[in-house]
């Protein structure tokens, strides 16, 4: 029997439809779903993972925190532990009976780790077995086929490459996390994450925060002019000096100036804007940022036309097509369907010379569309991705973009003025691919010596911006520059930053938290949030992938380089916890007290819930609610109203929450409630016209389902023995004064209304 072994079920069931001509039965094994059919005498069977389906792990011994030390973490002993029982039951059922095993996961680092880690369970039961790869960029009849008419060696070297990452990763994350986390007081599900990569990246963030802490604010001053051209088309010129530093520069010069203008020169140029490279992971992820989808939103629905055979293998660096790939024939694929005009164009030339990026790599070639889709077969999100890797694609065959551009000076009272203008003259590779394109700026016709009216002047009043936030896009592209992470990991730090509350927005913001960490980080252990050290593992990752060095000496590398970093880190432990705390307590400041003038801070009661509450209690009990689950984040936006900062609030894996001012908020709520109420009433009413059903109506405030006798003395004792002084009641101050849950006392608020 003929085990193939795909990365992904959705896979497994496409690649064995492909190899069948869709003649396949689907088998239960194990409850996992497989594929099977009989050819040429010999039975195959299909079978796809769901990713990696063993984690790697410490002994449970070292899961506690209390009892071991975080630097233990680094050189303790590491075990693989089964994540996907079914799967691997299923395997060692099949591998049993297997006489070869071909292993047809997506061929990157990631990829070869998880074939080897699904062949290692295999030949633990069946040491014997033959085994085999097939590499391919698409899932189409064409490349599978070729696929598995030419198989290969598994890369071993490769899966080594992947699991020494996993090694690595695990032991400083969990080492790292494990010693600010303690320090910081922060454990559960509030831990304070550190990683190798993560760390870093989070600098960068927090870094270009602090610069436009710093950047000093200057007004200046910009002078234009409003100018009367040829057939009376009015246009600006701007005087070359751009900015103006003292205001009385400005208005004087404005006094001086006449209403005539003279065109003193007038440069008419051509300038070709060359068609953009291939896509690659980065390319991709920075051109699908521009049109709204995050890195990680971008790589999943990348990921998903992938798997249906609409386009390659969207994780790849390189940027330069391969002299294997029929690109013409490739083209004709469109030459109808949505695409055919631009299809057409393309086939209508000689010869096919595409664009080629600065890198080039064998293992897969640039993101290029796979087969033809009907936007029917597809959501509006895929759609887009889509149409964007086929406009990308079409657009490195395309020619230049011409521009003719205008550059024109002014004399206005001996004062120079300038005007510049573009106009789009040939379309090019700008025709296929739309997306981001400058505007015409047109000038009338003029030339040198012509006279014309002055009609306004105008002083517009600037301030210096600070440098800008990072984007995402720009994000990957800097971390990609900087060696942090790699194409199939980057997106995913960036999605980790956000659950873990360290950053908010996009623009990326950093939070307080994000402050505290990286400020103890970079004072006491540099090495950890600097991308030197992680871009040093990430080159010798490479050079074992390239069966340069030995996966175990860069292990023991990683791990003295942590060994060094835990002596700083323990020296300093007393002055990181200071750091840490105080920086977290920032994090938690809402503003100030409009009652009493103290601070408004995130609070927690003695039973765990949450809520705004005053640091002048019990002198001042003003307090607000905050929802029951999810991380606040504390924004720098300021509830002009009511002097709060906004909120936000990160749930895991839902939409972020923005709340805004939690007393605009609250207020809302109580209207709403109000609101509610009396619909409520009017509707009872109504209902209560009869005697009769006047008798069912609540009426003792046990009578509540919830509330009993020692309940009720509580409330008694606060002045609530009647049913409608509980409902006039606010519900946040009775929490207070009975202790008992807000939520609780809502709860039989809206049960009697």
């Amino acid at each position: 029997m003929h085990l193939i072994i795909a990365e992904k079920h959705i896979a497994a069931k496409r690649i064995a439809s492909i190899l069948s001509a869709g003649k396949i039965s689907q088998v239960r094994v194990n409850g996992v779903d497989t594929y099977q059919l009989q050819a040429e005498g010999e039975k195959k069977i299909f079978i796809g993972l769901s990713g990696h389906i063993v984690k790697l792990d410490f002994p449970r011994f070292y899961n506690n925190w209390q009892k071991v030390e975080a630097k233990e973490l680094v050189d303790a002993d590491i075990i693989t532990v089964p994540t996907e029982a079914r799967i691997v039951a299923a395997l060692k059922k099949l591998g049993k009976e297997a006489t070869r095993v071909t292993i047809a996961t997506d061929y990157d680092r990631e990829g070869e780790l998880i074939g080897v880690e699904a062949l290692n369970i295999i030949r633990e039961i069946n040491p014997d077995v033959h085994f085999d790869r097939v590499h391919y960029s698409a899932i189409t009849p064409k490349e599978i086929i070729d696929a598995f008419e030419n198989v290969s060696n598994i890369d071993f070297d490769l899966a080594d490459a992947g699991h020494s990452r996993q090694v690595i990763d695990l032991v400083w994350g969990a080492s790292l996390t494990r010693f600010i986390s303690l320090a910081a007081g922060r454990l559960g599900k509030l831990f304070l994450s550190v990683g190798r990569v993560q760390s870093p990246t989070l600098a960068l963030i927090v870094d270009k925060e602090k610069e436009r802490d710093n950047f000093e604010i200057k007004p200046y001053w910009e002078l234009y002019a409003q100018l009367k051209g040829r057939k009376g088309i009015d246009f600006t010129v701007q005087h070359v000096n751009r900015r103006f530093w003292e205001k009385n520069e400005v208005e004087t010069l404005v006094s001086k100036l006449g209403n005539v203008a003279f065109i003193t020169e007038v440069v008419t140029s051509i300038k070709k804007d060359k068609p953009p490279i291939p896509f690659n992971t980065t390319e991709f992820i920075t051109a699908a940022s521009s049109l709204g989808f995050t890195p990680a939103s971008a790589m999943r629905i990348a990921e998903a036309l992938y798997i249906q055979g609409f386009i390659s293998y969207p994780r790849t660096d390189n940027t330069v097509y391969s002299d294997t790939l029929d690109l013409r024939a490739m083209i004709e694929v469109f030459a109808r369907g949505p695409f055919k005009e631009y299809a057409e164009k393309l086939l209508a030339k000689e010869t096919l010379e595409p664009t080629r990026g600065k890198k080039e790599t064998t293992d897969h070639p640039p993101i290029y569309p796979a087969s033809l889709a009907k936007k029917s077969e597809l959501n509006e999100q895929e759609w887009k991705i889509y149409e964007l890797v086929v406009r990308r694609f079409f657009a490195t065959f395309a020619e230049p973009a011409v521009w003719e551009t205008i550059k024109a000076k002014f004399d206005i009272s001996s004062e120079e003025f300038s005007a510049t203008g573009a106009r789009l003259v040939e379309a090019g590779w700008r025709w296929y691919y739309p997306y981001n394109a400058p505007e015409d700026r047109l000038l009338p016709a003029m030339e040198e010596g012509d006279e014309l009216q002055v009609k306004g002047i105008e002083v517009q009043d600037k301030e210096t911006q600070p440098p800008g936030r990072y984007g995402q896009g720009r994000l990957i592209r800097t971390m990609e520059e900087l060696g942090l992470g790699t194409k199939a990991t980057r997106h995913e730090i960036i999605s980790k930053l956000y659950s873990r509350a360290y950053v908010h927005g996009n623009p990326l913001q950093p939070t307080r938290t994000a402050y505290a960490v990286i400020e103890a980080l970079e004072k006491y252990a540099p090495t950890i949030s600097k991308p030197e050290m992680t871009s040093r593992l990430e080159a010798d990752m490479d050079r074992i992938a390239e069966g340069q060095i030995p996966e175990e000496e860069v292990l023991q590398e990683s791990r003295e380089m942590l060994n060094s970093m835990f002596n700083d880190l323990e020296k300093n432990k007393d002055k990181i916890t200071e750091s840490l705390r105080a920086g977290l307590r920032e994090d938690k400041v809402i503003g100030t007290c409009s009652k009493c003038g103290s601070v408004l801070m995130v609070m927690r009661s003695k039973k765990g819930s949450r809520f705004i509450g005053c640091q002048g209690y019990p002198e001042c009990s003003f307090s607000l609610p905050l929802p029951r689950s999810g991380q606040v984040v504390v924004t720098d936006k300021l509830c002009e109203e009511h002097g709060l900062y906004h909120i936000r609030v990160i749930a895991q894996g839902k939409r972020t929450w923005n709340l805004g001012c939690p007393h605009c908020n609250f207020n809302d709520w109580q209207r709403s409630q109000q609101e509610n109420k009396e619909e409520a009433q009017e509707k009872n009413a109504v209902e209560n016209t009869s005697s009769e059903k006047m008798g069912k109506r609540t009426k003792k405030i046990t009578d509540i389902k919830g509330i009993g006798k020692i309940t009720a003395e509580k409330l008694d004792n606060v002045g609530v023995s009647k049913i409608e002084e509980l409902i006039n009641r606010d519900p946040e101050e009775l929490a207070k004064l009975t202790n008992i849950s807000i939520n609780k006392i809502k709860e039989w608020q809206e049960s009697v209304v």
